[in-house]
């Protein structure tokens, strides 16, 4: 796949459409199996091994959440139950390790590394926060969400806390690189969102939009939480671009097949509404490919599908296309490139925990 160079235009987008095409017409037999690649028994589960790094992940994210208002605290403090996984922080904390290694053998996380762990699980929290209430969502990890049980405003307000809370922890961290890194993403957040509340007349241009807010609202966020723990552990540049590659390609990876699963899984595995996206108007990966089959999709997404029985009758052209499988292919393409990327530090637990992550990213049903 291409590659994002800083803040240069994504995937290179006159080049997209070839791409787009090509996809489409992939065979199985020819789809990069990373499954096979990366199934073997030398691999440690990542959740595991970047578990003693994340103890007390979430009593340290309540302490950076100190305020004198009840509410404020409870609304603040409501997401970081624990339940997660903390995917986010694992990999921040996993890819901290393996730059250390590979530079010195140093086989510790530094504590300002941990504590952009802390910001990123933050910064992704305050966005949930605040895609709930553009998207008046009612569920969120299987239970109700802020704005449902506060309203809109004031889980507006809780968000902007977060994010508040998660840029004093970044400032203290010291560094004006660190900074500057992560700030992009909140940036790149906000022209995410941006991104999807529009859409593209032209059909060649939605995939590019499609996977520019990708990027944007979901890879941004790890590529850069990447790159900002390996600049705290390693002064080679190569290392911060293999770092950033590797963060970007599990992240769009990871959310192709968020958008799979919204068409393939049950809301109870999910913990929101199945063909979420689709009732909120938003054309995913699986809807732009079935529009080769079924063009009528076209007119759909133009009108968002607004009209009486648009959703079902979407749902249910992704269903007969081939749409669900050439995202899934798509996916693991990012997550190839992924492997090739991390594959170039040195050999340590901790890289090959990220290698067998971008299977798991593949695997999940949830």
């Amino acid at each position: 796949m291409h590659c994002l160079q800083g803040r240069s235009s994504f995937l290179s987008f006159p080049k997209l459409r070839s791409i787009f095409w090509r996809l489409h017409h992939t065979t199985a037999s020819r789809a990069c199996s990373c499954s096979k690649t990366v199934s073997d028994e030398k691999y440690q589960d990542p959740f595991k091994l970047g578990r003693k790094d994340l103890k007390n992940l979430y009593e340290d994210i309540k302490k950076e959440l100190l305020v004198c208002t009840a509410e404020l605290r409870e609304m603040c403090e409501y997401y970081f139950d624990g339940r997660g996984k903390a995917f986010r922080p694992m990999i921040v904390v996993l890819m901290a390790r393996a730059c250390n290694i590979h530079y010195n053998n140093s086989k510790e996380v530094q504590a300002s590394q941990r504590s952009v762990a802390i910001i990123t699980e933050m910064i992704h929290t305050a966005s949930l926060v605040h895609d709930d209430v553009i998207d008046e969502a009612n569920s969120r990890r299987g239970k109700m969400t802020v704005n449902q049980i506060w309203g809109e405003r004031k889980a507006v307000l809780a968000g902007d806390f977060i994010l508040s809370a998660a840029s004093l922890a970044l400032a203290r961290i010291g560094n004006t690189n660190i900074v500057s890194v992560l700030t992009q993403v909140i940036e790149d957040l906000v022209r995410g969102e941006f991104l999807q509340l529009g859409s593209k007349e032209n059909e060649n241009e939605r995939f590019a939009h499609y996977l520019e807010k990708t990027f944007k609202k979901t890879a941004s966020l790890i590529a850069n939480s990447c790159k900002a723990v390996s600049i705290l552990g390693c002064p080679d540049p190569k290392v911060h671009e293999i770092a950033y590659q590797y963060g970007k390609n599990v992240g769009i990876a990871f959310q192709l097949i968020d958008d799979v699963l919204d068409f393939t899984s049950c809301a109870d595995q999910m913990g929101k509404p199945t063909a979420a996206d689709l009732k909120l108007g938003l054309a995913t990966g699986p809807v732009l490919f079935a529009c080769r089959q079924f063009p009528e999709i076209n007119a759909m997404i133009m009108r968002r599908f607004s009209l009486p029985g648009d959703v079902e009758r979407a749902r249910e052209y992704v269903l007969q296309s081939d749409g669900v499988q050439q995202t899934n292919y798509l996916a693991q393409r990012y997550c190839h490139e992924a492997m090739k990327e991390i594959s170039k530090l040195r050999p340590s637990p901790e890289r090959d925990a990220l290698i067998q992550l971008t299977e798991m990213v593949l695997t999940r049903d949830k």
